[in-house]
């Protein structure tokens, strides 16, 4: 994170501006169409976070990459960010953007690691059961694929993560193996 706090203001200015003209789903739309676009081209985000590129033309970089796509409150907040010289910190503040839309509206985000693709039963499934255990109402559910993990899942969820995952579990057995107990000391 660059500057956690600055996206965190940023963010919050755009929600209470977006509840306070009625366009907060939209704009939530709009920051995810942005969150997404900075994780798939790095080139954007170097664009954005380059100081050898002047403002001018980040804006109009910025303008025609979401041109159509996001709405005119999100539009002219871009355009804020250019002006002000934060523009590099679009990636963070749309991050926390969402992060607060999430908490405002009572979603809870979690992300699933498998070490193969799940079918969307067994994600159902894992999805309900994670929501009657904690009291969730909402549930955003996150895949991603480790094969790493050799077999079983990692659950991660309001800052706990549920390990139940073969490589784990082959973690903890060397251990065992290297504190053994059974072999006396000499």
């Amino acid at each position: 994170m660059r500057n956690q706090r600055l996206a965190d203001r940023y963010a919050k200015s755009l929600v209470d501006f977006s509840i306070e003209k009625n366009q907060l789903d939209a704009v939530r739309a709009d920051m995810q169409y942005v969150q997404a676009l900075c994780k798939a081209s790095k080139d954007f985000v170097n664009v954005l976070r380059s100081p050898v590129i002047k403002a001018d033309q980040k804006e109009k970089i910025l303008q025609a990459v979401t041109a159509g796509k996001v709405s005119e409150i999100a539009a002219a907040f871009n355009t804020l960010l250019v002006k002000k010289g934060r523009e590099m910190d679009l990636p963070e503040i749309a991050t926390a953007f969402i992060s607060q839309y999430n908490t405002l509206k009572g979603i809870h985000c979690v992300k699933l690691t498998t070490a193969i693709p799940i079918s969307e039963e067994l994600k159902k499934s894992i999805q309900s059961k994670v929501q009657a255990a904690n009291s969730f109402g909402t549930i955003e559910l996150e895949t991603a694929i480790n094969e790493k993990l050799i077999g079983g899942f990692v659950l991660d969820f309001d800052h706990k993560q549920v390990d139940a995952s073969v490589a784990r579990d082959l973690r903890e057995i060397k251990k065992q193996f290297q504190q053994n107990h059974y072999i006396p000391s000499i």
